[in-house]
């Protein structure tokens, strides 16, 4: 079975620093992803520690400092409402905020290990809103003015092409991340509603830039909105430890064209023994028994993740048939 862990800022944690300041240093970043890859050799490798800031900060808004070992989050929103999305010009990805370290840093590691997939996060717009609106604030829009709210998503797309064109260009691929859109923060009919034709649209144009399908990465309660996932054309999807795996498989047992990534346990990851990771192990095993096309993943590592516990899993992956 194929293993894929999910390494941000878990890579900080390898080389002894803080996400924040792995986040804000290219030669650290490129340091704690490459001792990730040398240490685990996964695939594939995304680039980054606080993923989900990227696009948001370009936009102008600020990431404040944890305390500790804590991972970097934008402070507060700086917009009142979705209307203040559409007055914001697309951003240069050479230019705005961090996004031109992380292209660099991504290409560096592609030329250091030619073998690696190397990719960059790229965010879905839903989340890209919900940072620079505030989630309380973007819910009540898409709840009394959802046609606003998939007109200001659609203006956020054309910034993520952009964002995608560049990466291209270098040489690299994408890995495509729009986990703020799923259950319950957004009910089953509004993603299908407010979020699907944008989805839709973003994945399908991001497609046509890099030359195949798209994977389509969203955590959370998944499985009830799977279908209309599925209806974007994606070809890989995760099944998240937070929703119910044995019913999403079941609802894409048939569908073997797509890849599907099974997330184990964070709490096991973290504070497992070896009978608890074997157990996990089993459980993702026999739940995706002669379904082919799977692979065991891990969700977003945690910071303080044993790296013993991540080559244990790795090992039992690489003696199942």
């Amino acid at each position: 079975m194929d293993f894929s862990p999910s390494v941000y800022e878990h890579a900080a944690f390898l080389i002894g620093r803080t996400p924040w300041e792995v986040s804000r240093d290219a030669e650290l970043l490129f340091s704690a992803h490459a001792e990730a890859f040398r240490r685990y050799r996964h695939t594939p490798v995304v680039v980054g520690i606080d993923i989900y800031n990227l696009e948001a900060e370009a936009y102008g808004g600020v990431v404040d400092r944890p305390h500790g070992t804590g991972i970097p989050a934008i402070g507060r929103p700086i917009c009142a409402a979705v209307d203040d999305l559409t007055e914001r010009e697309p951003f240069d990805p050479h230019l705005a905020g961090r996004i031109a370290m992380v292209i660099d840093v991504a290409a560096r590691l592609a030329r250091q290990f030619p073998e690696a997939d190397v990719r960059v996060p790229l965010s879905g717009p839903f989340s890209i809103a919900s940072n620079l609106v505030g989630f309380e604030s973007l819910l009540c829009d898409v709840l009394t003015r959802p046609e606003a709210v998939a007109a200001a998503l659609e203006h956020l797309v054309e910034g993520q092409l952009r964002f995608c064109r560049a990466i291209h260009e270098v040489g690299l691929d994408i890995a495509f991340f729009e986990s703020a859109a799923a259950p319950p923060l957004l009910s089953p009919g509004m993603f299908r509603a407010v979020e699907l034709p944008v989805l839709r649209s973003i994945i399908d144009r991001t497609a046509a830039i890099v030359g195949h399908p798209v994977p389509c990465i969203i955590g959370g309660d998944t499985t009830p909105i799977l279908d209309a996932m599925l209806e974007t054309g994606t070809g890989y999807v995760i099944c998240p430890i937070e929703t119910d795996q044995e019913a999403f498989i079941r609802k894409i047992w048939r569908r073997q064209d797509i890849r599907v990534r099974i997330n184990t346990s964070s709490e096991v990851m973290v504070r497992g023994d070896r009978d608890e990771l074997r157990a996990e192990f089993e459980r993702i095993r026999d739940l995706s028994a002669d379904r082919g096309n799977i692979c065991l993943g891990t969700g977003a590592l945690p910071y303080e993740t044993p790296s013993e516990n991540v080559l244990w899993l790795k090992s039992l992956c690489a003696e199942a048939p």
